[in-house]
């Protein structure tokens, strides 16, 4: 488990399912977590049990989907991965989704993503960190720059949401850029 002041991070478990159907049925969950793709929601309990079955076997040395729960309450409010792992060239792609909405705009997504590049800077020792959102989600934007990512890059018009094209922009992070956490 990796704590912080607001989430704890642990492995995922089979009973988390339940969770990830919900959040992948929300339309608004989708929209932000995933620009509308629909291959991320609406999905069927079937669907996710066939991705959860890969997602309790990933390899932690090449990806792994980790679960975000509220400190305080242990309740299950998310998700951070990482995945493509390159330990030769020590880059990694990371993402998260809140699923519960009441804590959006809270910090805890923040959080979350601070103790997943503190792990991956820490535990694997990897040299720059990625990841990528569309444009419309300026939440995601502020966060992200927050914590210290950098914009990169956009893609154009890459993503398509509720009818209107938005740029994917593109973050990076350099273990140099980095300040780890400081534990109480």
């Amino acid at each position: 488990m990796i704590e912080g002041t607001l989430v704890k991070l642990r492995a995922l478990r089979a009973e988390d399912a339940e969770h990830h159907l919900r959040w992948r049925n929300d339309p608004e969950v989708v929209r932000f977590a995933a620009a509308g793709d629909p291959c991320f929601g609406p999905v069927t309990a079937e669907g996710v049990e066939i991705g959860f079955s890969t997602m309790l076997r990933l390899v932690p040395r090449e990806a792994a989907v980790l679960t975000v729960e509220e400190a305080a309450t242990g309740r299950v409010i998310g998700m951070v991965d990482y995945r493509d792992l390159d330990p030769f060239v020590g880059v990694a792609t990371l993402g998260i989704t809140l699923g519960e909405k009441e804590f959006w705009g809270r910090g805890h997504g923040s959080e979350a993503l601070r103790l997943l590049v503190d792990h991956l800077f820490g535990a694997y020792g990897l040299n720059r960190l990625e990841l990528d959102t569309w444009s419309g989600n300026e939440r995601a934007v502020r966060a992200f720059t927050r914590i210290g990512f950098r914009e990169e890059g956009r893609r154009r018009a890459a993503a398509l949401v509720g009818g209107v094209r938005y740029d994917r922009v593109l973050f990076g992070m350099l273990r140099e850029e980095w300040r780890p956490a400081v534990r109480p």
